[in-house]
């Protein structure tokens, strides 16, 4: 088995990025008895655990930065992804190669087979499979530490299946509204579901509904609980397109830190990320590896720019509440005469609610619709952005809706890709 029959092996199974979720019989135990199977390789790292609905991916690579800068061989599991599925598995900041990729298929696959043959929890899920196969492989490179996004919600999500030495919760808003609940509240709780005893817990700022919720949670499983802006601050520094400054008081020290990432959220996803490496038991990272681990953090995809003059930027924006922030951001940290936005959506968001930010922003705006088959159709698009008075071009694929921006805009404007990881990806390929 190659790389290339590898993946097509995987996406056999049900891959709830790009099928509909209706329908679907979430069960922790189908992975539970998966990984029982291989030995159980979850428990052999050291766990850190990062759910929310914004910033989780970011302050989960920049723990894993700062890990490995302090000398510890970190895991990294994250999703979905841009260019290429190895991104998804990562050891000290290097993409699992194609050939492990495919070994781990190899291996796992009698296993995938055996336990999807009992028939009585239902088939595993492509994500269940390759959430296996990173534990798998962080316990084979004999990872110290292995730091781990949840795909979807929490408490079903199946990497809720380690003992954590810390649960993170980064900023909470709506999103995934049809599986996790239409509630702050009931998202929350879904979230807050990967809280376990003997853990610490670090939460961004919340909203009032969803830090109720964490800290009852809390209260219930006799967890402390730390509040990122109560018992850790920041105060923001300078910044330029290349990156910000910040100073940090945090549980054990102070810090003036730089990050090569933009918007005040990185910031706090930053301060995030410091304030659950000093809440280790037992481990004391040192502030030269905190600086250089943020400094050296890469995440693509993030406020990234790709080419200047015109300056084309992408965004993984692809909620309500993180096309708010983007449009704060674009005016903070660039200056421009004209803002284009080529944007696309999934049909699992709140199109109208993104449209409705978008349009505060500028209404030049280029429309397309990704190759995921999850992609809202552009007719639909321009129908909401004409409800709000705005006219928007359309394109046929991201590639030309990024040549058509580019091709009326002077040398002063700024072109940003937006709504859907899947759009910006595109993007990114073309400039590869």
């Amino acid at each position: 088995m190659n790389y290339q029959e590898a993946l097509e092996y995987l996406l056999r199974f049900a891959d709830y990025e790009r099928l509909p979720r209706s329908g679907i019989v979430w069960d922790i135990k189908r992975i539970e008895r998966l990984l029982e199977r291989v030995g159980n390789p979850q428990h052999t790292a050291r766990s850190i655990h990062v759910a929310g609905t914004k910033g989780k991916g970011s302050a989960s690579a920049m723990i894993a930065s700062i890990l490995a800068q302090a000398g510890y061989r970190t895991g990294l599991y994250t999703s979905p992804h841009l260019l290429s599925f190895t991104e998804r598995i990562q050891v000290n900041g290097r993409n699992i190669s194609e050939e492990d990729w495919a070994r781990l298929t190899e291996f796992i696959r009698p296993h995938v087979e055996a336990e999807n043959a009992l028939g009585d929890l239902g088939e595993l899920t492509t994500f269940e499979i390759l959430t296996a196969m990173a534990f798998v492989h962080f316990h084979d490179v004999k990872a110290d530490y292995q730091v781990l996004e949840v795909g979807l919600g929490g408490r079903l999500d199946a990497t809720n299946v380690v003992r954590p030495q810390v649960c993170v919760v980064t900023s909470i808003s709506y999103d995934h509204t049809d599986v996790l609940g239409d509630t702050l509240t009931e998202i929350a709780g879904e979230k807050a579901g990967i809280i376990k005893s003997g853990a610490t817990v670090v939460s961004a700022p919340q909203f009032p509904e969803a830090m109720a919720v964490i800290e009852r949670v809390c209260r219930e499983r006799g967890v402390p609980l730390v509040r990122v802006g109560d018992d850790v601050t920041w105060q923001k520094g300078s910044f330029d397109t290349e990156g910000q400054s910040f100073h940090l008081k945090g549980l054990t020290g102070e810090y003036d830190l730089r990050i090569p990432l933009l918007g005040e959220h990185q910031v706090e996803n930053a301060v995030v990320a410091v304030a659950a490496l000093e809440s280790l038991g037992g481990e004391k990272i040192s502030a030269e590896s905190i600086a250089k681990g943020l400094e050296k953090v890469n995440w693509p995809g993030r406020l990234q720019i790709l080419r200047r003059e015109p300056c084309l930027v992408v965004d993984g924006a692809h909620n309500t509440y993180s096309m708010q922030r983007l449009g704060e951001a674009l005016s903070q940290y660039f200056k421009y005469d004209r803002l284009t936005l080529v944007l696309g959506f999934g049909g699992d968001k709140d199109v109208s609610g993104m449209v409705a930010e978008a349009v505060k922003m500028t209404g030049d705006i280029v429309l397309v619709a990704s190759r995921h088959p999850r992609s809202v159709e552009t007719d639909l698009l321009v129908e909401e952005f004409k409800k709000r008075g705005v006219t928007p071009r359309v394109a046929e694929g991201v590639a030309a809706a990024v040549k058509l921006a580019l091709a009326g805009a002077g040398s002063n404007d700024l072109i940003c890709a937006a709504g859907s990881v899947f759009v910006i990806a595109e993007v990114m390929e073309g400039f590869k």
